[in-house]
């Protein structure tokens, strides 16, 4: 399927993102100077603004507009770029967005504290909003990446992790935030519960669709499109839903040569990039690290694109990335199918067509 260009599905709200840009760079002014900085090189580069467009499409579609919708879009993509920070700190990553992440730039102890100073924004626009509810349901969305962060790094290099377990973690480190997009802009509307529950559920089934295409593109996506490094999660031991789905459909000698290798990157994980000293393994009972075969010895010799190279081929062959596109469809399906009772209208077509962008995206 050929790719939606977000242009279009934004147009409806195009002026009032525009703001939010500028609201944007108004909340990275400090008096210390690093905080500009580094807010101007992570703002500037890009990203689609999904969350921001889905709070203002929201509202807009359950008859709300004004300037509430702008603060709370902008405090919503302050959240989220807060994360992305911290994530890159965390993964180590060198790019985000096709350049030079925050902390391969700035190093990782300011961009943490630069992280924590734009959550501290976003706390602080949610509570000169005033409502109470959309307080609330950031404030979860925040506990529950938390944790879906803190879950996903126990499972790192895990090959025995489900698919279900696999979902509960996106759920709540992804879409979760997406979900509190779409239902801020219901409860702006000041529509019903059970209206304001649809758009929430929508923006759920949005989010897992979009991490969903997220892992897919890591195995099949070109890092010129994605902007990041090819097969980064593998290499960070994400076991995402393509792998997962491999390990299920692929022979004996080949899971046993993928858990090889996943057990050897576990042992050498102490020297991958901004990992100094590296953690302990943090799943209970984790197994020692088991000697690779020798025609995979490359895993501790260094040749390492070789071996995410061969994965990344095993997991194309057993249909890994067709399998996890088709559970992403599946949600982009059921989101359109929770706004379908609303009144026609441009920025509910817009939100359907969202369903159908975040699926067939290259990026």
């Amino acid at each position: 399927m050929e790719p939606i260009a977000i242009d279009g599905i934004i147009q409806p709200v195009a002026e009032e993102l525009r703001q939010v840009e500028r609201t944007l760079r108004e909340g990275t002014e400090s008096s210390a100077s690093m905080v500009g900085r580094i807010g101007e090189h992570v703002f500037s580069g890009g990203g689609k603004r999904v969350r921001p467009a889905l709070v203002l499409l929201s509202a807009r579609m359950c008859g709300y507009r004004g300037p509430r919708a702008i603060q709370i879009a902008a405090a919503a993509e302050h959240l989220h770029t807060a994360t992305l920070i911290h994530d890159d700190v965390v993964d180590g990553a060198p790019l985000r967005r096709g350049r030079q992440s925050a902390p391969a730039r700035f190093g990782p102890r300011l961009s943490i504290l630069v992280g924590d100073f734009l959550y501290a924004v976003c706390c602080q626009m949610l509570v000169e909003d005033g409502s109470p509810d959309i307080l609330a349901i950031f404030s979860e969305s925040i506990r529950s990446m938390a944790e879906g962060e803190v879950l996903q790094l126990q499972h790192s290099f895990d090959p025995s992790i489900s698919e279900a377990r696999y979902i509960e973690v996106i759920e709540r480190k992804t879409a979760t935030l997406i979900a509190a997009c779409s239902e801020a802009g219901a409860i702006l509307g000041g529509v019903t519960r059970s209206e304001r529950r649809a758009l929430r559920e929508y923006g759920r089934e949005i989010g897992v669709a979009f991490q969903l295409t997220d892992d897919a593109l890591d195995y099949r996506g070109s890092g010129s499109e994605t902007g990041k490094t090819c097969f980064a999660d593998a290499a960070e031991g994400k076991i995402t839903l393509p792998l997962i789905a491999t390990l299920k459909r692929c022979s004996v000698g080949e899971r046993e040569q993928i858990v090889s290798l996943l057990k050897a990157r576990a042992g050498s994980s102490a020297a991958l990039p901004g990992r100094p000293g590296g953690d302990a393994d943090p799943r209970p009972g984790a197994p020692a690290v088991a000697a690779l075969p020798a025609e995979l010895e490359g895993a501790r010799t260094g040749d390492v694109d070789a071996d995410l190279a061969w994965v990344a081929g095993q997991v194309e062959l057993h249909g890994g990335v067709e399998f996890t596109l088709a559970r992403a469809r599946d949600c982009a399906r059921r989101a359109a199918e929770r706004i379908e009772p609303f009144v026609a209208c441009e920025a509910k077509q817009s939100l359907l067509d969202l369903a159908q962008f975040v699926v067939r995206r290259r990026t």
